[in-house]
């Protein structure tokens, strides 16, 4: 439950409108935050009137001395316990700026509200206890903050009456928490001495803080800049529900980023179906006419019947966000069990939701410790990277390009457990033009493995050419036919003859030669074959790519024979026409192949037999989960 607290606040004389800016205040607990926020709301005049005076002869009472902090204590628990429990918003104004002050907690227990409030901010106010300085707390709250893409953080020295309003003191935890967040990539745009209870630097500066002469904390907020306007975003408008009205089928939202009206062409994602906006509905007016921009609920109806869900979202065709099954993200992780990899999740952008596999995990680090070892799990109140493969496509955006829909929460068992931001999504389909309806296999997946004995999988030979992976390729088709199993074969040179005929050896043509493969061999993999890919793919990010395609079904077999024996080789004559200069764009005379860092398998043909490599193959498909144990009796020869 969030309590909004809302205050009157005057037009501007000229009209025009003035700059909105979202703060979030955090800081261990206790180190005063609000004491601070109720102080603001008295020094700013935006109390209601009464408000003070009413919880003053509250306290008197309970025999309670008063204190500023219970302006904002909503709830009863937090007053017997003397914990902040929950996000509180309160706006009101300075000189230049509506703000909107958003209390998160502090305590370590409550961490799950903080990321919620910490993601609709665009600046920050970090607030330190003067006496006790910089706590490992105050580290993860502002690694937090760098963790959700907070880059305007003010930094604020509470409770400098306890220590005197010493000079020394407080440049003494200015220069602490300074060199952390910085190390971090945040500069603080200001560091406030104050007392918060007494008044002292929250809007003037008094004389037992003579010493300072940096702004006071409203003229620090009142400097914050507003985000880039969500209106000058692309559209994204998340499907909330969908609503019957007579003849009527209207698709409700809340638009978060961009603007629309009707006749504008637009795509569901990640259906990718393309329809145009026929009439935007409205309450109590419908339908509603001109444009309508970020922030606005409405309803709109399309121009033709199709299947629109909850948590879709609709883009302005051209501009639509990336359908994916694999998301990377940095995350902050709360669960008391360690986050590894195979763990299962459910991950939520906007509304829409998904079942989750980590897939990988870098940079797990402690931020209080300020830990520079990385570990394999990502532990309570920690921080890392990591890829998530989704068993359902959602649209999302990276944080970077779009705030509103590049934020992510984690779930486990009910509840929040993490959450951070998109740091890339791996594009999957575009945008499908409305006649196009892509048709399924009649036969599902399990029965096509109960016929071959094994799941459908995308196993990629890379290597320098000569290097044996075409023969190795063959050997394994051999191999698993023999079995019973169902492998194709999909030689690079053979689909360049057909397929991939009109692409030449440019770094564009090449990546969308190794897409083509790709995309061919995801589609016999999601089809219960095992498509054996041989192709020399020398670039990294291609076959980054490819698997990013195939996404689970993916297995990678470096055939790293060396340089000098594949040139020694040489079966088709390329490296003597390379030699000659006869056959340029050549992989294999200079150093353009890129070796992959974490092949599933890595193979060296000129130290072992074809049939000692296929059989080392299958035990890594068998291990894998590829081949099942009745297929893999390694009993067919070569």
């Amino acid at each position: 439950m969030n309590m909004i607290v809302t205050t009157a606040t005057p037009a501007t004389p000229n009209g025009t409108t003035r700059p909105q800016v979202r703060i979030v205040i955090v800081g261990h607990v206790d180190h005063g935050k609000s004491t601070l926020v109720g102080r603001l709301l008295h020094e700013t005049g935006s109390l209601p009137e009464g408000k003070l005076e009413m919880l003053k002869a509250v306290s008197a009472r309970r025999g309670m001395p008063f204190e500023w902090s219970f302006l904002l204590d909503a709830l009863q628990t937090e007053r017997d316990q003397g914990i902040t429990i929950d996000t509180t918003q309160i706006r009101f104004r300075t000189n230049s700026r509506d703000i909107v002050l958003i209390d998160a907690p502090g305590h370590a227990e409550f961490l799950r509200n903080m990321i919620t409030g910490a993601s609709q901010a665009d600046g920050a106010v970090l607030i330190i206890d003067a006496l006790e300085g910089v706590r490992d707390q105050t580290r993860r709250h502002g690694y937090l903050l760098h963790l959700l893409g907070v880059k305007q953080v003010a930094i604020v020295v509470n409770k400098m009456d306890r220590v005197d309003f010493a000079a020394d003191r407080f440049k003494a935890i200015s220069d602490e928490i300074s060199a952390h967040l910085e190390g971090l990539g945040v500069t603080p745009t200001a560091i406030i001495p104050i007392s918060a209870r007494d008044g002292d630097g929250v809007a003037e500066r008094t004389d037992r803080i003579g010493w300072y002469k940096g702004p006071t904390v409203v003229e620090a907020l009142d400097r914050l800049e507003p985000a880039r306007p969500l209106e000058a975003l692309a559209l994204r408008l998340p499907v909330q529900a969908i609503y019957k009205f007579d003849d009527r089928r209207i698709v409700a939202g809340r638009i978060e980023s961009g603007s629309l009206k009707a006749g504008d062409e637009i795509v569901i994602m990640p259906a990718g179906k393309i329809a145009k906006i026929k009439t935007v509905e409205g309450w109590p007016v419908t339908p509603v006419a001109g444009r309508q921009g970020a922030g606005r609920s409405v309803g709109i109806t399309l121009d033709r019947e199709l299947f629109v869900e909850r948590g879709d979202i609709i883009a302005h065709a051209g501009t639509a966000p990336r359908e994916t099954r694999r998301l990377r993200a940095r995350i902050f992780w709360l669960h008391d069990k360690p986050l590894a990899k195979g763990d299962q999740l459910l991950v939520r952008c906007g509304p829409k939701e998904s079942r989750a596999t980590v897939v990988a995990i870098e940079k797990a680090v402690d931020p209080g410790e300020l830990s520079t070892t990385e570990n394999k799990a990502i532990g309570r109140n920690h921080v890392g990277e990591i890829d998530i493969s989704l068993s359902n496509p959602i649209a999302a955006d990276p944080y970077t390009e779009n705030p509103r829909t590049g934020r992510l929460v984690i779930e486990v068992s009910g509840r929040i457990a993490g959450g951070g931001l998109v740091l890339s999504v791996d594009a999957g389909q575009r945008a499908v033009p409305v006649d196009i309806v892509p048709v399924e296999s009649a036969l599902r997946p399990d029965e096509r493995s109960a016929r071959y004995r094994h799941n459908g999988a995308v196993v990629w030979l890379t290597g320098l050419p000569a290097s044996g992976k075409s023969t190795l390729a063959k050997a394994l088709e051999r191999r698993l036919f023999s079995n019973g199993g169902s492998p194709i074969l999909l030689d690079g040179d053979t689909l360049r003859a057909g397929l991939n005929s009109d692409l030449g050896f440019s770094a564009a043509d090449r990546s969308e030669n190794i897409r083509r493969l790709a995309e061919v061999a995801t589609h016999l993999a999601r089809n219960g074959h095992i498509a054996i890919v041989a192709a020399v793919s020398p670039a990294r990010e291609d076959r980054a790519a490819a698997r990013r395609i195939a996404d689970t079904a993916f297995r990678e077999i470096h055939v790293a024979t060396p340089a000098a024996v594949c040139e020694e080789r040489d079966p088709k004559g390329h490296y003597k026409k390379a030699r000659s200069g006869a056959l340029v764009s050549f992989t294999g005379i200079g150093n353009d192949y890129e070796k992959p860092d974490a092949a599933e398998l890595v193979i060296d043909t000129s130290t072992r037999t074809v049939a000692d490599a296929a059989d080392e193959i299958e035990r890594m498909l068998k291990t894998t989960g590829v081949l099942f144990d009745e297929l893999v009796d390694l009993a067919a020869n070569i």
